[in-house]
């Protein structure tokens, strides 16, 4: 009987034992993969040592950053004029179109 009961648990026990041992594995390599920090046995992070390569990456990213950030404005800027022409009464921006061609005095 417990020669049976054991060869039954046996098996679930060491497929358990495996799926835990594979998942800490995943998760371990997710967090190297997306950046995050490990951590040791009682939770703290530990940091990877700064390189020049990694410096230098952070600061192209962060110019690209910056970058980004001014085109977006550029952007948004450029779509509340359109919004505005749009929304805009027919009438109302042709007098402008004209008072625009006027020759000021």
């Amino acid at each position: 009987m417990d020669l049976v009961l054991l060869n039954t648990i046996a098996p679930v026990a060491a497929v358990v034992g495996l799926a835990g041992v594979g998942g800490w594995v995943f998760t371990t390599w997710l967090r190297v993969k997306n950046g995050y920090p490990l951590e040791n046995s009682w939770g703290k992070a530990i940091y990877p040592r700064a390189s020049d390569e990694a410096m230098e990456r952070v600061k192209l990213i962060s110019q690209e950053n910056a970058q980004l950030r001014a085109e977006l404005g550029s952007v948004k800027d450029r779509l509340a004029v359109i919004e505005r022409i749009v929304t805009d009464e027919g009438h109302r921006l042709s007098h402008e179109i004209e008072a625009l061609r006027r020759p000021a005095n």
